[in-house]
């Protein structure tokens, strides 16, 4: 499988346990305990195909003693350990997490993220449900303590200015996040409102003045912890073109807000809210800085 150069240094002191993934099938939970979960980024649970596993940035194979070369080796769930993987991670009721499901994931009680594959059932234009799921992209969160110093020097060191990370999906985005809101947190001792649409960014450290939103959309939790919790700043994840106007509030009434899209370039932008946009470039890596006007920075 094709490799993945991994910027990050993980912090052998991050939170991680392997009760984490403890919804996992016995099957595939023991191939997990003998990897080292502080570099496990991802795992593809696919029905009747070979597990997969992200490490430390890396794709390969998972056999039941760990890592393997070969797919034929490899553990090949099968379609009762997906549907039981769900089952588990939902806490045993699926109807509870029935409005994430709609949405194509759940998260884990630990912020796992999963997402999920199937056939998708609509009732009056509108997704209703998930039914037969094939696929699991469970992605592990990871606290990366310092990961974020270059963004902060870079864009921070000054003053407090609104952020954007851009990146295609799984390159630390939301990792890079956790660290700069902590940074902010330790340095600057500012109200910190946390909008955590999936219960994923909110898995980590994010410094002693920072208060936490989970899963209400974007809309909800800004205008709510505004009014509310007065934030200096807000950070959030994943922005949709939907979400802007929600930002731009933020904005408008004096609060920062630092955020990440899945995009590659400033250009591709639907508004230009932000001070500062930072580009990644591979796993962890900071690329281009770009100011206000999307121009790159020396």
């Amino acid at each position: 499988m094709p490799a993945i150069c991994a910027g990050f240094h993980i912090c052998r002191s991050c939170p991680i346990s392997y009760t984490m993934l403890e919804f996992l099938p016995p099957r595939i939970g023991e191939a997990v305990r003998h990897l080292d979960l502080g570099s496990l980024y991802e795992l593809r649970i696919r029905a009747e195909k070979p597990l997969a596993a992200n490490i430390g940035g890396v794709y390969c194979w998972l056999a039941r003693n760990g890592p393997c070369e070969r797919a034929e080796h490899a553990i090949v769930p099968t379609g009762q350990e997906v549907e039981d993987a769900v089952f588990a991670a939902s806490g045993y009721s699926v109807y509870s997490v029935a409005d994430q499901l709609r949405q194509g994931f759940l998260t884990g009680a630990c912020g796992e993220r999963i997402g999920v594959c199937g056939t998708f059932v609509y009732e009056g234009g509108s997704v209703l449900s998930v039914r037969a799921v094939t696929s699991l992209c469970v992605r592990i969160p990871h606290t990366v303590e310092g990961c974020a110093e270059a963004i902060y020097a870079r864009c921070l060191s000054d003053k407090l200015r609104s952020v954007l990370i851009l990146s295609p999906p799984g390159e630390g985005k939301t990792t890079m996040l956790r660290d700069l809101a902590r940074l902010v947190s330790v340095r600057r001792s500012l109200n910190i409102l946390v909008s955590d649409e999936r219960g994923e960014l909110s898995a980590g450290d994010l410094g002693r003045t920072a208060d936490v939103i989970r899963h209400a959309d974007k809309l909800t939790a800004f205008t709510a912890g505004i009014r509310a919790m007065r934030p200096d700043l807000i950070v959030t994840d994943e922005l949709l073109p939907e979400d802007y106007a929600a930002v731009r509030r933020a904005m408008e009434g004096g609060v920062c807000v630092f955020a990440s899209a899945h995009l590659k370039r400033v250009c591709d932008v639907p508004q230009k809210l932000f001070e500062r946009y930072v580009l990644l470039d591979g796993v962890g890596r900071v690329g281009a800085v770009c100011g206000a006007d999307g121009n790159a920075l020396a």
